[in-house]
């Protein structure tokens, strides 16, 4: 078995200013040829704290991967974190500045001289050809150790996964006889505790595993087996996911890449019925999220930027029905007392009128989300009910 960490470097994930994808991008393609993924670290750019959290990982794991800090600036240290790793010299290649130099020219742009920097790596290390950017990759390799810097910048990341790292670590580690496959399951309307309590002797098997991760309003249940060949793997799961729905029925909205908005719409357009949603207090959330998965013909959309009582909103609702633009109204009036968000739904079909009201408690960020998937998954479940 095969085991890797992932470093990412940069102050500003730190900060916040940017997103960590390139996490999720790697850990995908070592997923895909079985390599095990045991932690992630994200380190601000301090050389020592880098070298330090580098030592760390290619102490308990095989292979360390790591993206970010090799760009030409001061603050781009990663190329001497790796050699203080090793306590070797950073070595100069003319061949690398020269790479740097075309790189440059299809630019129309002359390198400044801070570029050099890039032309620099650990002594014992092996430059990685970066013709998608200016910054060289590189590997450094240690007996079965390996660590292996990347760019931060997404495009040149992948690249030079898919054209060199993913191939390199097959042949390195002799991965060719597995891969790890996954296949995700979605839940709504029914918490993590609950879904344990009813699939929790699933949550022992060894291949395919099966885990729970929680979302605001939502629970995913990730099968993952290892195995020799993708059609191999779906063998293995396949049962597994079968069961899960036996298991969890109309709990279940969709699976992998499908989102609760694309499963409604579809809902919506095979059963040809038109929704219209009228919201206050949601930043338009719903309905900017719904159509991008429906016409204008299937759903309509009303946000309120106002207040508005649960009078008001009802009467907006009918409006909708009585003046035959659609066939189904969802209500969502969410308030929030700055601890608390109160969510207030109502959903009207045809002369069925219904109305609710819950509480959310948690983190306020994670409100609008919790909001949007219990009120969505209302109109799903309306529509399951009415097409049976």
């Amino acid at each position: 078995m095969t085991v890797a960490e992932l470093v990412t470097i940069g102050t500003e994930l730190l900060l916040g200013e940017i997103q960590d994808t390139n996490s999720k991008y790697i850990a995908r393609s070592l997923r895909d040829i079985g390599v095990d993924i045991y932690r992630l670290t994200t380190i601000g750019d301090n050389p020592s704290r880098i070298t330090h959290s580098l030592q760390a990982a290619l102490m308990r794991s095989d292979v360390v991967i790591c993206t970010g800090g090799l760009g030409p600036t001061v603050d781009d240290p990663t190329r001497q974190a790796v050699a203080d790793v090793f306590n070797v010299p950073l070595v100069y290649h003319e061949d690398l500045w020269q790479g740097i130099i075309e790189r440059y020219k299809t630019f129309n742009r002359v390198p400044t001289e801070n570029n050099k920097r890039q032309a620099y790596i650990p002594a014992n290390g092996v430059a990685i050809p970066n013709p998608v950017g200016t910054a060289p990759a590189f590997y450094v390799e240690l007996g079965i150790k390996t660590i292996i810097a990347l760019p931060g910048v997404p495009r040149e990341m992948q690249y030079l996964m898919e054209n060199f790292v993913v191939e390199y670590l097959k042949e390195r580690y002799d991965l060719h006889e597995q891969i790890i496959k996954a296949w995700v399951i979605h839940t709504i309307s029914k918490g993590e505790s609950a879904i344990d309590e009813i699939i929790g002797d699933m949550e022992t098997y060894s291949n395919p595993t099966v885990g729970l991760v929680a979302y605001p309003g939502q629970t995913d249940i990730r099968v993952t087996a290892k195995a020799s060949s993708s059609s191999e793997a779906d063998a293995l799961m396949r049962p597994v996911v079968e069961e899960i729905h036996r298991r969890l029925g109309e709990f279940i909205y969709g699976e992998n890449e499908t989102t609760l908005e694309e499963a409604v719409a579809k809902m919506l357009k095979e059963n040809h019925l038109r929704l219209a949603v009228i919201e206050s207090g949601t930043k338009g959330e719903i309905s900017q999220k719904i159509k991008l998965h429906a016409d204008n013909k299937t759903v309509k959309c009303e946000h309120l930027d106002t207040y508005i009582s649960d009078e008001t909103l009802k009467s907006l609702m009918h409006e909708f029905i009585e003046s035959n633009k659609s066939d189904m109204v969802l209500g969502v009036r969410l308030n929030s007392d700055g601890q608390t968000l109160t969510l207030h739904q109502a959903l009207l079909y045809k002369n069925e009128y219904w109305q609710n009201q819950r509480v959310y408690a948690g983190p306020i960020g994670d409100g609008l989300r919790w909001a949007f998937n219990t009120s969505l998954d209302s109109v799903r479940r309306k529509i399951m009910r009415t097409a049976n």
